[in-house]
């Protein structure tokens, strides 16, 4: 099986982290060797939107296209269905499969949720948080419970994304959170489609 191509727009520095971290280990998982095609980053809701539209007017002229466009922004409060109709509208007919990952409320919560993980990454676990709507929250939680390890975190702890999401039990952590569920679903269903 050849490499795929995984075209990405992410929001920023954490989703770009952390989504890279969940698509590779997912294609790890099927033995789908995937080539990560970063289209967007570091540029906030609107701008991973408007891009996007942008992208696909560009592929409907000149043709082309990747095996898969993955599609990152935050909730941010808004709920998980607004943002999906959100990016939908924009994009009412994509030339590839789109997967849409869009952490309610915010994508630093995803690397809270399993606690065991955390533990065998950091040498000491985290409490699994709830769900508050302030972004701060999240990154704040984050840095402090690396730093409770005695670890520093000199990106806000989003460096250790691959570690923590390599030992993660994606079952258990989906359960926790529906729009981390509806992410991996999502790739998943691609990934056992290239498969066949």
């Amino acid at each position: 099986m050849g490499e795929r191509e995984v075209a990405l727009f992410v929001e920023d520095h954490a989703h770009q982290a952390i989504i890279r971290a969940f698509v590779q280990r997912l294609a790890d998982e099927y033995g789908i060797p995937v080539r990560l095609d970063w289209r967007s980053a570091i540029r906030g809701h609107g701008r991973v939107v408007g891009e996007f539209k942008i992208y696909l007017r560009d592929l409907r002229r000149q043709g082309g296209r990747p095996d898969v466009t993955v599609v990152a922004t935050d909730a941010n409060c808004h709920g998980l269905n607004r943002r999906v109709k959100e990016i939908e509208s924009a994009a009412p007919q994509t030339p590839a499969p789109l997967v849409l990952a869009i952490p309610d409320p915010h994508v630093e919560r995803w690397l809270l949720l399993d606690g065991a993980a955390f533990k065998t990454v950091f040498g000491r676990g985290c409490a699994a948080p709830d769900r508050k709507c302030s972004r701060a929250l999240y990154k704040q939680r984050l840095s402090e419970a690396i730093y409770a390890a005695e670890f520093t975190p000199n990106l806000g702890g989003i460096e250790f994304a691959e570690d923590i999401v390599h030992h993660m039990d994606i079952k258990r952590a989906g359960q926790a959170d529906r729009s981390l569920q509806r992410f991996v679903d999502d790739m998943r269903n691609v990934f056992r489609q290239w498969r066949m």
